[in-house]
């Protein structure tokens, strides 16, 4: 019998507008041969019409799980996050918001609806740990009973 999570490919949508942590995350992805999708945008708005599947997005996979950046131009992670929690369509997605500092996911707990907070870290080796521990957070969330927000990862 096969592990379920080799067999599915997970769409993840990572939204960040910093160019130095995209790569980060590309190259923790590409360094641990993570199979999963992994679709970008750079602000809250293409984050919006990404997930609405508006265009340019209209053909975009639903995404299995969001990485969310706090700090956006325009529209921010906040206010992404809101919207993605306001919309029933949206609302099941698990989110996990994407912090510079502590205080930053303190700020962001007080929304008190993602499911995770990862505060970025400083090295390389640190956020392949991280993306190892999301991509177990997601097969834990999608394969047990409905969940309760607000738990957190921390790069240490």
């Amino acid at each position: 019998m096969h592990d379920v999570r080799q067999l599915k490919v997970i769409d993840i949508l990572l939204v960040e507008d910093d160019e130095g942590d995209l790569v980060i995350v590309q190259e923790a992805f590409t360094h641990y041969k993570i199979r999963n999708a992994l679709h970008v945008t750079r602000d809250g708005r293409q984050a919006l019409r990404f997930l609405r599947r508006e265009p340019p997005y209209a053909a975009a996979a639903r995404p299995d799980l969001v990485l969310l950046d706090v700090n956006l131009p325009g529209v921010d992670g906040r206010q992404v996050l809101a919207e993605i929690r306001a919309d029933p369509e949206l609302r099941t997605i698990p989110v996990v918001v994407l912090t510079g500092s502590e205080s930053e996911a303190d700020i962001a707990r007080g929304h008190g609806t993602a499911d995770a907070y990862v505060t970025k870290p400083v090295d390389f080796e640190r956020l392949l740990d991280i993306v190892r521990a999301i991509d177990g957070f997601f097969v834990a969330v999608t394969s047990s009973p409905p969940r309760q927000p607000v738990s957190s990862v921390h790069s240490g």
